[in-house]
């Protein structure tokens, strides 16, 4: 039953005091990894007299009537009591974010009066952020800049909250240094199709040239998760995950499920530089893509034209064909490709713009010098596009030159029979497994000649009890699990399989996820052919 204005006011020193209003915690969840990277914790107010009142209907009346301070400083003085009752029971603990109005910003000695609590519950300060919504910041810029600098100065992670719903969005980036953008899908009809979309989309590629994290919230349909991971936004925040849960449910969700460690908007190493400085000529990102970065291009590509803009000393040396920068930079590089290559290329830099991510490709060029005359080189290319200006796309490229290596494949496949035939005889078994479940699934020639079912749990356990993996190799077969989960990126050795104890070449490759956490680990066993003399 909602209670009137007056009685909201009224039953407001005891609800605080007796925790009636307290904070309700919603998961921040990696979509790619299905990991716990964060939580927010949202003011509800649950009165034993009058149940359950929304948000919408006091906060309002708390703003109106000069409450909002007080209750807001409660809601993070909860937190830090539930996160240093986390830290006594020995949990592994993840960020919370703490709204804070406009009103509170007005408190000259607002982050002096949090940072206390805080030091108070000898929490660390990289479990808490606090979160600023963009109409707070429009309506009292010098008092929010204050406070992010003095959030900073402690250690805090600032989030502007609500990203869009302003009509300064832009400037408040540029003169605000938040540290993530969390976009609200609530202000949005859809986010698959349309000018929704396209909205979306740039605000995810603005964060990333920004290299500022963005979180959706208001995330309620796995369609609407997988297009946000598909431009390149993988956390995600909503009823998709879970809804706002009281305390002890969300310990509960802390405990079971599994953590990353940070937030992170690391696209790939390659490309940590600031997009905008690239063309500044003493700037960071100039020294760090001529000097750090391995064979580079920067070019742009308008209506089936390829224009290089800039290269590096590596990606003239990777070449080959002792051509200069100036060679490089005036060739027709649509004339450059062979045969159908052109058409290939042109696939993926359109995989690229629709991906937002890094695509790959093989080409055959017919590149010409005064030194080496014609001749053909074969470039494995990995593209990714930075930057859009209409129907222009600007393009990072990093090259291999394989040539060599074709050949020599060449020379060892005499033809295409040959290979086929050798391709169907090999005798290769291969599985991949899940670091934090433990789980195996095996490929489709383990299943059929070793009769082991689509998905193994407790693994290696399954394998070492039917004989696969033979007693005597079972405590170095469970060590090898162990350094995995340990971040070794490669295992290999002979083991004999099977009760027959037939040899193989048994071999395992790590993936990590973005903030350098074992993943997955893709294991093969490879029959060792013994001549029998």
């Amino acid at each position: 039953m909602g209670m009137s204005e007056s009685e909201l006011i009224k039953r407001f020193d005891e609800a605080i005091a007796n925790n009636y209003i307290c904070p309700f915690y919603q998961m921040q969840i990696n979509h790619s990894t299905k990991r716990l990277v964060g939580a927010e914790a949202l003011m509800r107010w649950i009165d034993p007299v009058y149940g359950v009142q929304y948000p919408n209907d006091f906060i309002p009346v708390f703003e109106k009537n000069g409450l909002i301070n007080k209750a807001d400083i409660h809601i993070f003085e909860c937190v830090c009591k539930f996160l240093k009752k986390c830290i006594l029971k020995g949990l592994n603990l993840i960020p919370i974010s703490v709204n804070l109005s406009r009103y509170d910003l007005l408190i000259d000695n607002l982050v002096e009066i949090l940072e206390n609590i805080r030091i108070k519950y000898n929490v660390p300060v990289k479990y808490l952020r606090v979160e600023i919504t963009e109409s707070a910041a429009v309506n009292g810029m010098d008092s929010i800049k204050k406070a992010i600098n003095q959030f900073h100065n402690y250690g805090y992670i600032v989030e502007m909250d609500d990203f869009g719903s302003g009509y300064s969005s832009l400037n408040i980036l540029k003169d605000l240094d938040f540290d993530i953008i969390k976009l609200d899908l609530r202000f949005f009809s859809e986010c698959n199709n349309g000018r929704e979309g396209i909205i979306i989309s740039s605000v995810v590629n603005m964060s990333k040239w920004l290299n500022t994290p963005i979180i959706a919230e208001g995330v309620e349909k796995n369609n609407q998760a997988d297009y946000l991971r598909s431009i390149g936004c993988n956390y995600i925040q909503g009823y998709l995950y879970s809804k706002p849960t009281e305390e002890s449910e969300f310990e509960k969700l802390i405990i079971n499920i599994t953590h990353e460690s940070a937030i992170s908007n690391k696209i790939d190493s390659l490309y940590e530089f600031d997009t905008i400085k690239l063309w500044e000529p003493n700037s960071d990102g100039t020294y760090i893509f001529n000097n750090l970065m391995p064979a580079s291009a920067i070019f742009s590509y308008n209506n089936h034209n390829i224009e290089i803009l800039k290269v590096n000393k590596k990606y003239i040396t990777e070449l080959g064909m002792h051509l200069n920068e100036y060679d490089i930079m005036h060739l027709d590089h649509n004339k450059k490709f062979i045969d159908n290559y052109f058409e290939v290329f042109e696939n993926t830099l359109q995989k690229a713009i629709d991906s937002k991510q890094e695509e790959k490709c093989i080409a055959w060029y017919q590149y010409y010098s005064k030194c080496c005359k014609e001749d053909k080189i074969c470039i494995e290319s990995r593209i990714q596009m930075i930057g859009t200006n209409g129907n222009e796309y600007l393009f990072l490229e990093t090259i291999n030159n394989i040539t060599r290596q074709i050949h020599e494949y060449e020379e060892l496949n005499l033809s295409e029979k040959r290979f086929r035939y050798a391709s169907e005889q090999i005798n290769i078994y291969a599985w991949e497994y899940d670091v934090s479940t433990k789980e195996m699934r095996p490929c489709f020639r383990c299943m059929r000649d070793l009769g082991l079912p689509p998905l193994l749990k407790n693994y290696p356990e399954p394998v070492i009890e039917n004989g696969i993996f033979p007693a005597d190799y079972a405590d170095m077969y469970r060590d090898w699990h162990k350094q995995i989960e340990n971040g070794v990126k490669e295992l290999e050795a002979v083991i004999p399989l099977t009760p027959n104890r037939v040899p193989f070449l048994v071999r395992y490759t790590t993936e990590f996820d973005e903030n350098g956490r074992p993943l997955k680990a893709y294991g093969s066993a490879e029959l060792i052919i013994q001549n029998n003399k």
